[in-house]
C-alpha cells in the first residue's frame, strides 16, 4: 500500500474542490399544458368520491332492483328534490338509489317523512363497507 505524501495529498485535495467547484445542475422550466376537459372530470372525480366516500353518515334508499329503473328513479328524484345529493349503488344483484349524506340520524328522518310521501319503499340506511 503506498501512502501520499502531504505535498501529493495537498494536490489531490485541491485539485478534487477545483473540478467540483464547476459542477451544476441543469436549471429549466418546465411548462404543462392540458386539456381543459381534464380539470372538468377531476371535479367530477371528486364529487363522486365525496358522494361515495365510507363514513358515518346516514343515507336513505329509495330503490332497489333493476339498473334501467334505478337509472329512472335517480333522474325523477333529482328533478324533485334538486337541493338533496343521490348515487346508484351496485350491490349484487339489485342496483340501489341512496340519496342524501346526513350527518345525523333526526336529519335524516326528518328528510324521509318527506320523501316517503313521494316513494312508498324508502329505508334509512348507515353503509359500512
Amino acid at each position: 500500500m503506498r501512502i501520499l505524501t502531504n505535498r501529493k495529498a495537498f494536490f489531490y485535495a485541491v485539485t478534487l474542490c477545483l473540478t467540483t467547484s464547476y459542477i451544476n445542475a441543469q436549471d429549466a422550466n418546465i411548462s404543462v399544458s392540458q386539456d381543459p376537459k381534464f380539470e372538468q372530470l377531476l371535479n367530477e372525480k371528486r364529487k363522486t368520491n365525496v358522494s361515495n366516500a365510507v363514513n358515518d353518515r346516514y343515507k336513505i334508499q329509495i330503490f332497489s332492483g333493476e339498473s334501467e329503473k334505478a337509472k329512472k328513479t335517480l333522474i325523477e328524484f333529482k328533478q324533485e328534490f334538486s337541493d338533496i345529493d343521490g348515487t346508484i349503488v351496485f350491490n349484487t344483484p339489485n342496483y340501489k338509489v341512496w340519496i342524501g349524506n346526513f350527518k345525523t340520524r333526526i336529519e335524516a328522518e326528518r328528510n324521509l317523512i318527506e320523501i316517503r310521501k313521494k316513494y312508498n319503499n324508502v329505508h334509512l340506511i348507515k353503509p359500512n363497507k
